[in-house]
């Protein structure tokens, strides 16, 4: 069965390294995130990374309602690809557009200053809605705030929510059941997540090192990533796709990585490629010791050859459910983009000698410009065992 292809035509980003594209795009070449430091919780400080900049309320009508931090970061991200969704909103009308997003938390955040105002003033706040706690209504109501009509659907499988969000969307696609869908994943910090990393002894009072023999734990991170996707042919397809469920344990990865070779060499095969046509990958690299041991075992034996890698959560923190569209939004650029370098791995450049040698990106490299198709990958791994892997093209 031929199946058409699908291609990424138009992104918006906001997290640690900046508002948009226009500053995010400097910080990751050069290393340099902002909103990376020491934030304060209700168990002591972490190191994480936020969103510094003031964030819109939404918009003043029937979605006021839904008003909290993370439907703020999701506006930030959807206004700066307004311009296409209103353009394939023109074309192909409102219901022919889905909105396909992941998040892990949705805004529990408000949830916990709601609780914190009802142990002082015995009642809730009045402008607390249970509607901008529900991880279901994250899609709907960006749907809402574009005027779009068609499916909208929330996916949060933890840490791979939103690449997982990218499989769907294609399928909207492929089965003609939408001509365009908006696209990614958001997710803000709140207490539950970095209280609940904090209590599995997986979080880094420092910067994440991924990779490294000092390695300690992640970095929580919050932020959005949103595309506007269709089969109208563009410069980026989303080439190959692959997804697995190894429920290996609840918390913990297959320490074989049997789980996520499986959504790699299925996403090289639905794509048509060999390892050695992939010029780059973009990591999980969550910088704990069981996930950095499993994934550099995996990347060794899919790579045999060597691929230039990096992992870009100590710059961004682990945004959880908006990680995989971001990190995705990291490879597009690449290809999108000819002055986009490839993400810096940072690190302190000790190695761990018990892991397998990767080619880290330590500094300024860019893909080789040549004749023909160019691919890069970008992996998300998550708990249950939920792996997915998504190549694009250029």
């Amino acid at each position: 069965m031929n199946r058409p292809r699908v291609y990424l035509h138009a992104l918006g980003m906001i997290n640690a390294l900046g508002d948009s594209i226009d500053s995010i795009m400097p910080a990751l070449a050069a290393g340099i995130s902002p909103g990376m430091g020491t934030i304060h919780t209700g168990i002591g400080d972490a190191f994480a990374g936020s969103v510094t900049v003031p964030l819109a309320l939404a918009p003043a009508d029937s979605l006021a309602r839904y008003d909290c931090r993370n439907n703020r970061l999701l506006l930030a991200a959807l206004a700066q690809i307004a311009p296409a969704v209103e353009a394939a909103r023109e074309r192909y009308g409102g219901h022919r557009i889905g909105v396909v997003l992941g998040t892990s938390t949705s805004g529990i955040e408000a949830a916990e200053a709601a609780f914190v105002y009802h142990a002082q003033a015995g009642k809730l706040p009045v402008d607390f809605d249970y509607r901008q706690v529900e991880i279901g209504t994250v899609a709907p109501f960006a749907a809402a705030a574009l005027d779009l009509h068609g499916p909208a659907f929330t996916i949060s499988t933890a840490c791979t929510s939103s690449a997982k969000a990218f499989v769907s969307a294609r399928r909207l696609l492929q089965l003609h059941l939408c001509d365009a869908v908006v696209v990614g994943g958001v997710d803000s910090l709140c207490e539950l997540t970095v209280q609940g990393f904090a209590s599995l002894e997986s979080t880094s009072a420092v910067r994440s090192n991924p990779m490294s023999r000092n390695r300690c734990g992640i970095n929580v991170g919050e932020g959005a990533a949103v595309f506007l996707m269709s089969r109208d042919e563009g410069s980026v397809v989303l080439a190959g796709v692959g997804e697995s469920s190894d429920a290996h344990h609840i918390s913990a990865p297959d320490p074989h990585g049997a789980g996520g070779e499986i959504a790699l060499r299925a996403a090289l095969a639905d794509a048509g490629l060999a390892p050695a046509d992939i010029a780059y990958v973009n990591l999980h690299a969550t910088a704990t010791r069981k996930n950095d041991d499993m994934e550099a075992h995996l990347m060794a034996r899919v790579f045999g050859g060597g691929v230039a890698a990096s992992g870009t959560k100590p710059l961004t923190g682990h945004q959880l459910g908006a990680a995989g569209a971001t990190e995705l939004g990291f490879a597009w650029l690449t290809l999108a983009r000819d002055d986009v370098a490839l993400p810096r791995h940072l690190w302190d450049g000790e190695a761990d000698t018990a892991l397998p040698p990767l080619d880290l990106v330590e500094s300024e490299r860019y893909l080789p410009r040549m004749a023909g198709a160019q691919y890069v990958m970008s992996n998300s791994f998550a708990f249950g065992g939920s792996n997915v892997s998504l190549i694009l093209g250029r």
